[in-house]
């Protein structure tokens, strides 16, 4: 699907963990984007448009993720959607993370369609068939850090080949 994902790029050990974890299970994905939760473009809303320009995100968004601080998330156990090798660590879709997928969704932007509800989630395994023994591996692996979400990054993506980051803002950057 071509369009602009929103992601939060994962820092710290967190960011070490993940990427250790698709390095061993799937390295056209690490040598990709950096480990992300993916926000918007997969479920809930759409990715923007391809023709969404970076000053367009800005105006609608920025006021939103200065008005929201970070927002701290755990990752769940590993799930495999069905008849795909697609592995990700979900996300609780609950809280301050689908509060601020509804504030970008009503921001006024258009967004291309989705079939998924909103899942936010980190994927582990995208390109690579699993065999079954590092299917029950990689099934078997939990994440314990947390992640912040402290940026929002927008990535223009072209048929999951090429990405490149538009913009990136800031949560809660705006001091009282």
């Amino acid at each position: 699907m071509n369009g602009i994902f929103i992601v939060s790029e994962l820092t710290g050990d967190v960011l070490k963990r993940v990427h250790a974890i698709q390095r061993a299970y799937d390295l056209k994905l690490a040598k990709g984007t950096p480990p992300h939760i993916t926000l918007a473009g997969s479920s809930g809303v759409g990715p923007l448009p391809v023709d969404t320009s970076a000053d367009q995100i800005r105006e609608a968004l920025e006021p939103i993720v200065q008005d929201t601080p970070p927002i701290m998330v755990r990752f769940e156990r590993p799930h495999r959607y069905m008849t795909t090798d697609i592995v990700v660590l979900p996300v609780d879709p609950h809280g301050p993370i689908r509060a601020l997928h509804e504030r970008i969704a009503a921001s006024g932007l258009r967004f291309e369609r989705t079939r998924h509800r909103f899942s936010p989630h980190c994927t582990l395994s995208f390109y690579q068939t699993l065999t079954p023994a590092n299917e029950r591996k990689l099934m078997a692996i939990r994440v314990e850090e947390p992640a912040v979400i402290t940026r929002l990054q927008f990535y223009l993506t072209l048929d999951l080949v090429a990405s490149r980051k538009v913009i990136e803002l800031q949560l809660g950057s705006v001091a009282p």
